[in-house]
Order: structure tokens, then sequence, then C-alpha cells
């Protein structure tokens, strides 16, 4: 069996070095934290590519809130996820709501289309994020979508309020892995602690997601690549039995 899957936030270059050297196995790309993460530029993707041998997922979400706009703001989002794609960006990171907190399944069926997914051997991959943990009908969501080509993992606290209240939602899910909506890969993230592996493991869960814990000064510093070593070797003991 592989590894568990690391992936760690970062905002620039020096970020993505430093999850590197920690021992992160991908990135998810983002800029504006303060808004929980929107689209970075094509510049920036292009610095961080440089930087770093590792698998980035890039961010398209064009304000905060899980909203995806009005046809003017989604078709700009779409040109922002085109020029990132021709700038050779294969992975991304996307999801929105209606609101009544249903899967705003048209935008994200566009989106899906202008990054590539469905593309054959060459087709891009996505992970729907945390607009999940604020869907009205989390089950109901997931069928939707299930047959979208290139969506590959949820990235998923279980809960709005994060890993401690959700957990009982993602061992549930994690229950239910290979049945109808659920063939995807959970990505445990949102308020993450290292003590939440054991259980999270023990289910099953193979893929986690750190931001701030990756950042002993907060937000406002950077990743810091012991941090980032201390998970590394959390995902790398053995899973725990019983």
């Amino acid at each position: 069996m592989s590894r568990p899957i690391l992936e760690v936030i970062a905002l620039h270059p020096a970020d993505a070095i430093a999850a590197q050297a920690g021992g992160a196995d991908r990135l998810e790309l983002v800029t504006d934290i303060a808004a929980a993460g929107l689209t970075p530029s094509r510049d920036t993707f292009a610095a961080v590519r440089s930087a770093v041998d590792l698998p980035v997922r890039v961010m398209l979400r064009a304000s905060d809130g899980f909203a995806a706009g009005d046809a003017a703001a989604l078709d700009a989002l779409c040109a922002a996820a085109e020029a990132l794609h021709a700038e050779g960006s294969d992975e991304f990171v996307l999801g929105f709501l209606t609101s009544d907190n249903g899967v705003d399944l048209p935008a994200v069926a566009t989106l899906a289309e202008v990054i590539g997914a469905g593309e054959g051997v060459d087709e891009s991959r996505w992970t729907f994020h945390r607009a999940i943990d604020n869907a009205a009908d989390r089950d109901a969501l997931r069928k939707q979508l299930a047959d979208l080509p290139g969506l590959d993992a949820y990235l998923t606290a279980g809960s709005a309020r994060g890993v401690d209240d959700g957990l009982p939602t993602l061992l549930a899910e994690a229950g239910r892995a290979g049945t109808p909506g659920y063939e995807q890969r959970i990505m445990a993230g949102g308020s993450l602690r290292l003590d939440h592996l054991p259980a999270l493991r023990a289910a099953g869960i193979d893929a986690f997601h750190i931001g701030g814990a990756a950042r002993p000064d907060g937000w406002s510093g950077p990743v810091d690549a012991a941090t980032v070593s201390q998970w590394r070797a959390a995902l790398d003991s053995p899973v725990p039995v019983g």
C-alpha cells in the first residue's frame, strides 16, 4: 500500500519549498487566505512549479464563500482557469453551492470542462473542496457529482466547524467507500490535528490536508519544514489496530 498523502497549503514558492523539504506529497496553491483561499495568479503558479517537483492543486475560487457568482463572475473564473491550464496546471480544487446550499452543478461542470477534465490520458484531476461541509445534503451532493470527469477527492472535515465535530461523519463516509457517490478519496482537512489521525487512519482514510497546522507562527508566518516533517512521521507510522 502506498503511503498516505499529505497535502499542504502553499501561498508562494517559499512555502512550497518548505513543504517539500518536510515531506509533503502535494500542494494546494491559493492566495488571499483571509478569504479562505482564492485563485492564485498564473505567475505564482509558474513560480511554484519551477521551485518544486510536487504536484500542485490550484484553487479555483474568486471570492469568499461558496457561490460561483453571476454569469460574468463565472466567465472570469473560467478565463483564469483556462490561463492556468495553459500554463501547465492539470490539478485543481473547486466547489460551488447554490443559495439553498445545494451543489451548483452547472458551475462545477463548466469549470471541469474548461480545465480539461475528461480528456483521456491527460485529463485534469480535481478536488471538490469544503463546500461539501456547508451543503444541505452531503449524500445528495456526492451522488450528483459522481459522474463528473476528473473528480477524484473530497476535501472535508465532515462539518463546517472542523474535524472535531465532523469526525463521526468522516468515519461513516469512509465506511461507504466504493459505493455509488463514494468512489472518490476522502481528504481529511479543516482544523485537523495530529491526535485525529489514529481514528481516521484506522477507518481507511489515507489523505490529509493541513494549512495553519504547518505554520507555527500562524498565517502571518511561512510553512515550517520541521512541522511538516512531524506530520509526515505521524503518517508514516503503522496504522493503529484495535
